[in-house]
């Protein structure tokens, strides 16, 4: 690959781009350690937000299905029975 091919691909000089990720690494490290943060707790703590709001999401689909069945036990006879009732 040349030299121009492998710029365009990191976005400028190889060097460059290193020591500008080396610095934002050693931020970013900084930030995270002033918090008392690590890249598994960041990690673990995004699964049980996904997780929660899944749980959330499905929990809601499961109260719907209840009022759903509850509803039916009440409007499905009632329907029936002025169907059968109703015709003459």
């Amino acid at each position: 690959m040349s030299n121009d091919g492998l710029q365009r691909i990191l976005g400028g000089p190889p060097g460059a781009v290193l020591a500008k990720l080396v610095f934002l690494s050693v931020l970013v490290g900084a930030f995270l350690a002033v918090f008392g943060l690590t890249p598994p707790d960041l990690f673990n703590a995004l699964a049980r937000l996904f997780h929660r709001v899944f749980g959330f999401g499905f929990e809601a689909l499961r109260e719907a299905g209840r009022y759903f069945v509850y509803g039916a036990m009440i409007v499905v006879p009632l329907w029936l029975v002025l169907r059968v009732f109703g015709r003459r």
